[in-house]
């Protein structure tokens, strides 16, 4: 027997939400028999990392059904108006989540927390107003994840209660990037040939759902929501299909010191749940990601106007990332008050990657030497490292 079959999964789900039935629109039951066969074929699963990985789909459904319920009571929660988020776009390693977060200190911004994108509908007995339960649970999770792999820290500032990626809340639709987890070759060769604009309508949706939860909490709309996940350099132009006032803040750096540090990434992750987790299968199938997802960025780009993009460089961020977040707000046409920028100072100050362990890897472990990374990103690098 399958323990991911779909119908298993579907009525596990709603017999945990009391019953509900309606998971909403999309093809999210193709992509989940694809995924099923996958991991019972492909991905060598641990003992852990089958519970593990269980739960997590179990619960993305249970979310889906409770979502769908609050926005048949609440209709006006697909009235709220999200179509101009600032999207920081990059790959991973180039200071994106610094950033995101620093950004994140102004109420100006609407922004989801990590407790949010992993648990964004409400448990069971649990009150919109008195999140509780998630957040203590996405507390004990991440302690969990960091107790059993204690160098994730070292490659992501991972915090229950930050500022984080909109990536898990993408996840909702299962036709994005569960590869990040585990080695499902035969999910990712689906995954490339669909239309993943539900992903994104349905990422909407959630956003919706958060920023009407959040008013509930009192907490203010933003003028905008920030946003940030390397996954949209696969998908740009679905970003600004569904948010068609999207503006996008581009970071760059060479290739040859995040593609390394991705994979290194990537594998930490594969081995949260499996025992075989191989780092050259990793360098090689994620190279050949990021390479083909810089192409089609630069691709979507050339169509763009010029007020869509604001391209800033690694280096700048690190050596002055006060100075960037100034550049960010004059693209963003917004203010950054005297007030925010010393919260903002005061927040990088207590924040500082020295604060910190290093995060140390090997790239030829992943099979990732100097000249194929040179090759393979030759025309990023002309346009966007030493141009």
């Amino acid at each position: 027997m399958n323990e991911f079959a779909p119908d298993n999964l579907l009525a596990e789900a709603s017999a945990r939400t009391g019953g509900l039935d309606d998971f909403g629109p999309g093809d999210f039951r193709e992509a989940l028999a694809v995924l099923a066969d996958a991991l019972r074929d492909e991905a060598r699963l641990s003992g852990q990392g089958r519970a593990m990985l269980r739960e997590k789909l179990l619960a993305q459904l249970a979310n889906r059904l409770v979502i769908e319920e609050f926005c048949k009571r609440h209709p006006e929660i697909l009235e709220q108006d999200i179509d101009d988020p600032l999207v920081i776009v990059g790959l991973p390693r180039t200071g994106t989540t610094l950033l995101q977060r620093t950004l994140a200190v102004d109420p100006q911004f609407s922004k989801a927390q990590w407790w949010e994108t992993r648990y964004p509908a409400p448990l069971p007995g649990e009150s919109v107003e008195q999140p509780s339960q998630r957040i203590e649970r996405a507390r004990t999770e991440v302690a969990g994840m960091i107790e059993y792999l204690p160098q994730l820290l070292a490659i992501h500032p991972l915090d229950a209660e930050q500022a984080d990626e909109e990536f898990m809340l993408m996840e909702h639709s299962f036709l994005c990037a569960m590869d990040s987890y585990v080695d499902v070759p035969a999910y990712t060769e689906w995954l490339d040939r669909q239309d993943q604009t539900q992903v994104y309508r349905y990422l909407k949706k959630t956003l919706q759902f958060l920023q009407w939860q959040q008013a509930r909490r009192g907490i203010a709309p933003g003028r905008r929501w920030l946003l940030k996940s390397p996954q949209h350099l696969h998908t740009l132009e679905l970003l600004f299909e569904v948010f068609p006032r999207a503006q996008v803040v581009l970071t760059h750096r060479e290739p040859g010191k995040t593609i390394p540090s991705l994979a290194s990434f990537i594998h930490t992750l594969w081995q949260l749940y499996s025992d075989h987790a191989d780092p050259a299968r990793v360098g090689k199938q994620w190279n050949s990601r990021m390479a083909r997802a810089l192409q089609h960025t630069m691709t979507v780009r050339e169509g763009m106007p010029a007020g869509r993009f604001l391209d800033v460089r690694f280096e700048d961020t690190v050596a002055d990332p006060l100075g960037v977040v100034e550049r960010i707000y004059r693209f963003s046409a917004m203010e950054l008050s005297d007030e925010v920028r010393d919260s903002m100072r005061r927040w990088l100050t207590e924040n500082g990657r020295e604060k910190r362990a290093q995060h140390s890897y090997n790239a030829e472990r992943f099979g990732l030497d100097a000249a194929r990374l040179e090759r393979d990103y030759a025309e990023y690098r002309a346009r966007h490292i030493h141009a």
